[in-house]
């Protein structure tokens, strides 16, 4: 193509609508799932005593579906429409665009498969069995080297703000995923994560809250800076405020994990440290959502009428709402009360159905008569789509909020001066929220109902119309050798050097005492003030600095890296470099038995630790109901840490030995015998299939490979010492009254069930010699 020619561009919009219509059609099957399960919860019959249908299989099934399924869809079909109009440039490769499209759609139905079998990894929104991990970070290169492709044939030098909020994604999403997922096989359907204990707990919840941040909110956020301005036909409020949004963002977010785990064995210092950058991520976020309504102003009257409009504003009302609300949760005395009940799971809806799907729809309605080229069928079904979710989702969040603060209550409420618990009974708390957990089944019903009247909606806009493609013309401009920053440019300069040399003399401030301490704010003070008064006399520098990174790519690209790779090396390569037996404060757990480590993969097949946690906080309450707190040292063989975020049922971290095992043998086949008004359901085929004696021996190889301490057993060694422990409490359990054969997986739960909080040995504390 000659340089300085005029040329059109036919975009391939065909991409979009795949994606498009892929988002609607997963939309629908994750939120019906989330139905089931949810009505699953107040009506145990609906599992139906099938595996395949219980919760703890069909819950991360609609975890992935809504996140990775209809999310996931919806951001590749506004990030593919909108990148090519941004850059004035098709997509790089159609080939790519197609491998992409297919891939993901191979991924989720892949998944759809293997999550109702109990093939998962144990990890909450990390289900996913290695194979199809490996799966999606192939697809996921296909996606950036697609974007990346097309970022360097773009005849647009400069950078929008959507594509910023874009490339943080991609190159963020990638780091998290893969580390967060790297596993040792034990077959082609299992495998092991490389860490364990308290080491799993971090990088999970890195991985976990990131996740929300760099899949549900960024690229959502992009999404918004293009599609918002587009709707109001009014530029962005704020490009200042846009560019501090972006970098205040990416750089914070990356920090928060930790405090999914506060008051919990996790180091205090972590803990601190998720607390306070929680805490700092209110200022961008509301910059965010600010940037977003205020993009309204003067088109306001638009809100009466199209529905698009009421979409997005309530979405980025939402968005607002869950940022004020994360960082709230994040401090310690409200998380005691709001950890393990119904207000995180309020939280998360708001954020995922008020946020991502409420931007999705405003997208889709806007997108349908620019791809097939007819007016939207019905306005007034999209207006009434808005109302109902809108009630939906309202109803949801609100009943998940008293839910959650009523049963946190409870759960806390001393009595006698703090000596007794008022409702030692867990069944008490679960009970008295029961009517709150069924209106969550209605909202969830109403929003689901606007979903489908969505899709009603488009189906009939879209049926007979001609599909199209936009056009673009564009002017091919030259690029001259001095745009071009160089690594000195990128990194030798004011704003860089400033936010480097602040995050050190903060680190120093933060992680020593002493003078040092003292030292670190003074530095921190310095570089804030020196970094405020140079931009006062020299800001023009820096916009021009700015103006320059965003006509390069590259360095761009390296500068966002190192803004989201900073946070997560601080907060963790202590803790994977730190020796493991350093980190179990007084006492290191005994290896499981070759049963037992059977009966925890069952465990973990289940999905038990979606409802029980195995972590005992250090708190009163949580003591005086469950037992003495936990310790780091006695999860740190856990290969996957099972600490839990929810609590449906009570704490399992000390039940071992608390009942015989008859009773946890009829506990399985029907709680209600032995726990009255319990919800859980019935594990009738735990009595029917054989446990997996053959698998044993893989799976301790493995283990030992990941330092767990197994000895070195032969295989043979392996299954007897497995087998004689079963035939053990099979006789044991006949003598209480309860019978099944000694090889069925009930018995290897049993004795798993029965090892939790009795296997752990004393160790000296830090600078006291061993006895």
């Amino acid at each position: 193509m000659t340089t300085g020619q005029k040329t059109t561009i036919e975009f391939n919009d065909g991409i979009v609508r795949q994606f498009m219509l892929a988002a609607v059609l997963w939309g629908v099957v994750g939120m019906l799932v989330g139905v089931l399960i949810a009505t699953q919860l107040n009506f145990w019959q609906a599992n139906f005593q099938t595996a395949w249908l219980s919760f703890g299989r069909l819950r991360p099934l609609h975890t992935n579906a809504v996140i990775f399924a209809f999310v996931g869809n919806m951001m590749f079909a506004g990030v593919y429409y909108s990148t090519q109009r941004l850059l004035k440039a098709r997509l790089a490769s159609d080939f790519l665009s197609q491998l992409h499209f297919w891939g993901w759609q191979l991924i989720i139905v892949s998944a759809a498969v293997t999550l109702p079998l109990g093939l998962t990894r144990g990890k909450e929104y990390a289900e996913l069995i290695w194979p199809i991990n490996i799966a999606v970070a192939v697809i996921w290169v296909v996606f950036a080297a697609n974007f990346f492709w097309t970022l360097a044939r773009r005849n647009e030098k400069s950078l929008y703000v959507a594509i910023w909020f874009y490339i943080a994604t991609i190159i963020t999403v990638t780091m998290l995923y893969v580390v967060n997922h790297l596993s040792i096989p034990t077959s082609l359907l299992h495998s092991y994560p490389v860490f364990g204990g308290v080491q799993d707990g971090l990088v999970q919840w890195w991985y976990g809250h990131n996740a929300v941040a760099f899949f549900l909110t960024t690229p959502i956020l992009g999404i918004m800076y293009y599609f918002l301005p587009k709707a109001a036909e009014r530029p962005v409020y704020s490009y200042r405020l846009s560019v501090i949004h972006f970098w205040s963002l990416v750089f914070l977010y990356i920090w928060a994990g930790p405090h999914h785990l506060l008051n919990t064995a996790l180091p205090n210092w972590l803990q601190l440290l998720g607390m306070t950058f929680s805490l700092m991520l209110w200022a961008p976020s509301w910059g965010g959502m600010l940037n977003g309504l205020l993009t309204l102003r003067g088109g306001w009257d638009k809100l009466r009428t199209d529905p698009v409009i009421k979409f997005f504003a309530a979405g980025v009302t939402f968005y607002g709402m869950a940022t004020f609300e994360g960082p709230l949760l994040s401090i310690k005395s409200v998380n005691a009360l709001a950890h393990y009940t119904d207000w995180i799971i309020g939280h998360v809806h708001a954020g995922a159905l008020g946020w991502n799907g409420f931007m999705a729809a405003g997208m889709f309605y806007w997108l349908v008569p620019r791809l097939w080229n007819k007016p939207l069928h019905s306005q007034s079904l999209a207006n009434l789509h808005f109302w109902i979710g809108t009630f939906g989702i309202l109803l949801y969040v609100a009943a998940m909020w008293v839910s959650g603060i009523n049963q946190g209550l409870m759960l806390n409420a001393t009595a006698e001066g703090g000596t007794i618990l008022k409702y030692p009974n867990f069944l008490e708390t679960l009970n008295a929220i029961r009517p709150l957990m069924l209106l969550r089944v209605v909202g969830g019903t109403l929003y689901l109902s606007g979903f489908l009247l969505m899709a009603y909606n488009i189906w009939r806009s879209i049926s007979g119309a001609k599909a199209v493609n936009g056009t673009m013309e564009v002017y091919i401009e030259p690029r001259t050798s001095g745009e071009n920053l160089g690594v000195g440019g990128t990194i030798l300069n004011a704003p860089v050097v400033f936010s480097a040399l602040g995050l050190l003399a903060a680190c120093v401030w933060l992680f020593t005492t002493g003078w040092l301490n003292i030292l670190g704010l003074f530095g921190t003070v310095m570089c804030v003030l020196l970094a405020i008064g140079h931009f006062q006399s020299r800001g023009t520098a820096w916009g021009e600095w700015y103006d320059k990174l965003l006509i390069n790519a590259l360095p761009f690209t390296v500068l966002c890296f190192l803004a989201v790779a900073v946070g997560g090396m601080i907060q963790i390569i202590p803790m994977l470099t730190i020796e493991r037996r350093l980190q179990t404060e007084d006492r290191v757990a005994e290896v499981y038995t070759p049963l037992e480590l059977a009966g925890r993969d069952i465990y973990v097949r289940e999905g038990c630790y979606l409802c029980h946690s195995q972590m005992i906080r250090t708190l009163v309450p949580d003591v005086m109901r469950y037992g003495d707190y936990s310790r780091l040292g006695e999860s740190i063989w856990d290969h996957p840490y099972q600490w839990g975020s929810r609590r449906t049922g009570p704490d399992l971290a000390r039940v071992g030995g608390k009942y015989n095992h008859a009773w946890h043998f009829d506990h399985m086949q029907n709680p209600r015998n032995i726990s009255t008004g319990s919800n859980m359901p019935s594990y009738v085929w735990l009595r029917e299939n054989n446990t997996d004696y053959a698998a044993l021996s893989s799976k301790i190889r493995v283990q030992r490979m990941l330092g767990v301490p197994f000895p070195s057993w032969s295989p043979a060694m392996i299954d007897t010492l497995a087998r004689e422990q079963a035939k053990q409490i099979a006789s044991e359990l006949r003598a209480q009254g309860g019978y099944t054969e000694p090889d069925k997986e009930i018995i290897a739960l049993i004795s798993y069930l029965q090892s939790l909080g009795k296997k752990w040995q004393p160790t000296a504390p830090a600078g006291a010699a061993a006895p």
